[in-house]
């Protein structure tokens, strides 16, 4: 069994992120994929904008249909900031035999030797760096090399930051999130829609 492993804040989930998922998912054979939603990034300095099951809700309307993908909604449950490293203890000890890939875009790969005891993530779990168009993928000083794995994806200039200024301005987010997350959305009234 081969689980992969999504952790993002996913505020709000787009077509990059699933289009992440879905080439990991293909390439390294994954036998499922989990989207994991944070409750807090200890990394970043605001937290995200919508709360934790407002974003867990929206991966749930975004990758319905697909039955490789799954939310895991444990970080947002524990609440506090979210340590890869305490959620693939878990997942390891819950499912012993398989094999973890811990799914990232190639930008967050600069900063895991910041992360919380990152020698572990790497003991738990292969990093997988999503080279996201023509940004370069290095594996960072101090970074077990042989534990981290690259994969290319199409480019797809969206993220969530330019999502939530076009809501807030008024602008059509089509074509760059899923029509289920718009209509969310709208009916939750989320980033000023």
């Amino acid at each position: 069994m081969k689980i992969g492993l999504f952790g993002g804040t996913f505020d709000p989930v787009h077509l990059g992120h699933l289009l992440l998922a879905e080439q990991c998912r293909e390439e390294l054979e994954l036998d499922e994929v989990r989207f994991l939603p944070a409750a807090s990034n200890p990394l970043k300095e605001t937290g995200p904008v919508a709360d934790g099951p407002q974003r867990c809700e929206m991966v749930q309307f975004a990758i319905s249909g697909n039955p490789a993908f799954s939310v895991d909604r444990r970080e947002v449950k524990r609440g506090g900031p979210s340590f890869a490293v305490e959620t693939l203890a878990e997942v390891a000890a819950e499912n012993p035999e398989a094999e973890l890939f811990f799914l990232m875009g190639a930008d967050a790969l600069s900063d895991l030797p910041n992360w919380k005891e990152p020698e572990r993530v790497l003991e738990l779990a292969t990093v997988v760096a999503v080279n996201r168009g023509d940004v370069p993928a290095v594996v960072p000083d101090g970074v077990n090399a042989d534990r981290v794995r690259f994969v290319a994806m199409p480019a797809c200039d969206v993220s969530a930051t330019e999502l939530r200024r076009r809501a807030a301005e008024g602008l059509s987010l089509r074509y760059r999130t899923p029509a289920a997350v718009i209509a969310y959305l709208h009916d939750k009234y989320l980033y000023r829609i």
